[in-house]
């Protein structure tokens, strides 16, 4: 048997980490943040499908593409959090669990990063962990996928 697939997307300008302000993303790459997804996700029983764009439409195609494919969505929407409707369109559409991760705690930023379009369609939400927050991530998604797995388990 297959291990449950989690699709791990990542929006604009993720792919500038550990060089992009530093003071507020760290040093870790996103590569640094990929092996850290493959080596969680390996001890957790889960396949990830890792990948980060900087166009909108690829974000979308991608989560759309998820639905029958994935047990769940990681998503850092990054920019599109605060601008995207037809993102959270597309994660309401497919119908899997979605945690969405911040690597800032966007609540202490600019008043304009506070909301988020991406939380409506969230089953969770963690902020400001630096990439720890994608190990949560995963680490609540297994849990989410387990729970669907055995819907009459009542813990």
């Amino acid at each position: 048997m297959n291990p449950p697939l989690i699709a791990v997307l990542n929006g604009p300008n993720l792919n500038m980490l550990g060089t992009r302000e530093p003071e507020k993303y760290g040093h870790a790459t996103l590569d640094d943040v990929e092996a850290l997804c493959a080596e969680t996700a390996e001890g957790l029983g889960l396949a990830i499908d890792f990948r980060q764009t900087n166009g909108e439409g690829e974000l979308i195609t991608w989560v759309q593409e998820c639905r029958g494919r994935a047990a769940g969505i990681v998503i850092n929407p990054a920019g599109y959090t605060t601008t995207s409707i037809a993102l959270l369109d597309a994660l309401l559409a497919v119908g899997l669990p979605v945690i969405e991760v911040h690597i800032t705690n966007i609540h202490r930023r600019e008043e304009f990063r506070h909301h988020s379009y991406v939380s409506k369609a969230a089953t969770g939400v963690i902020a400001g962990l630096g990439i720890r927050g994608y190990a949560l991530a995963l680490q609540a998604m297994a849990g989410l996928v387990e729970d669907a797995e055995d819907p009459d388990d009542d813990e």
